[in-house]
């Protein structure tokens, strides 16, 4: 089995939700949707988890999440700062809120150390999903190909307003489109909104869509350094307010280094709390499938056994 590292995109504000959602307890022994993100990714072969975070938020990570899991796995964090990666003679001083996913993971550039997989630290993605991941790692080992796990349009819905989606278009098992797009269930039909547009169209239910959980390797480090400096410099990008998003820059590392990404599919149930009042259904979810025994009552202590008979 390969080396496998888990980025964990934790830097996020939490505006909608009203607080630090990553760190927002979903069962009754405080444990977070990453803690099972984490053990999940345990489960399945991966063995370094990279936490993107503010610098300000590292005691909470580390006294809460990066303490329960440093005897299971290999942890590590990259902070995100609003001056990272920016050349001097660029005027971000009216800035005020991080570059998005691009540069997120850009500033985990010198943690990464070969095959990496980038989720985010608020949604659960389900065991299948980091299943489909490892998977990709130990059956290609072609370092100029990628991949995105998608999942169903129908498996990542939330009853309380809209939630923001990459909907994918896949041919002959290659993504060859992400349109960034809000998604919303009403009357019992799934439109997708293209963001920065008015352009909303109907999806299935099996419309495949991307929740960033994505298959990287190191080369694309390179791509995003040069990409957010290209960004950066455009004169059409609102330094205020744009965006340098993961996703955005694939057709860059075609032409770059001669990437492509393959589009798998999961069957897996997305949870997770975009809204205050999300987090009832996946405490109940969560509840549900440990009852069923998906996940053990003690997460950590069985999983510490478990990897002690492994060696």
């Amino acid at each position: 089995m390969s080396k496998k590292t888990l980025v964990i995109m934790a830097g996020g504000l939490g505006t909608r939700f009203g607080g630090l959602k990553q760190v927002e307890p979903v069962d009754e022994n405080k444990n977070f949707i990453i803690d099972y993100s984490i053990y999940d990714a345990v489960k399945v072969g991966f063995d370094k988890v990279i936490f993107i975070i503010k610098k300000e938020n590292f005691k909470i990570f580390d006294d809460t999440i990066g303490s329960r899991v440093k005897d299971k796995i290999k942890v590590e964090y990259a902070f995100q700062g609003i001056d990272d990666f920016v050349p001097m003679d660029v005027d971000y001083s009216k800035r005020t809120k991080p570059w998005g996913t691009g540069h997120a993971v850009l500033c985990a550039k010198d943690k990464i150390d070969g095959d990496f997989a980038v989720v985010n630290a608020d949604d659960f993605y389900g065991r299948d999903g980091f299943r489909v991941a490892s998977k990709f790692f130990d059956d290609y080992k072609n370092q100029n190909l990628y991949a995105n796990v998608c999942y169903k349009a129908g498996n990542t819905l939330t009853d309380n307003g809209a939630v923001k989606r990459g909907v994918c278009e896949i041919k002959n098992g290659y993504l060859v489109d992400v349109k960034e797009s809000s998604i919303e269930k009403k009357d019992g039909k799934i439109y997708a909104t293209e963001l920065g547009t008015e352009n909303t169209i109907e999806i299935q239910s099996d419309c495949p869509v991307s929740m960033n959980l994505i298959c990287f390797r190191k080369n694309y480090l390179t791509v995003l350094e040069e990409r957010f400096k290209a960004f950066l410099y455009d004169k059409n990008t609102n330094i205020e307010k744009d965006e340098f998003l993961l996703l955005n820059q694939l057709p860059y590392a075609k032409k770059l280094v001669g990437a492509e990404m393959m589009g798998l599919q999961t069957s897996a149930v997305w949870y997770g709390f975009t809204y205050k009042e999300d987090k009832e259904k996946v405490v109940s979810a969560i509840r549900s499938m440990r009852d069923k025994g998906e996940y053990p009552a003690d997460l950590w202590d069985t999983l510490l056994e478990e990897k002690k008979s492994w060696l």
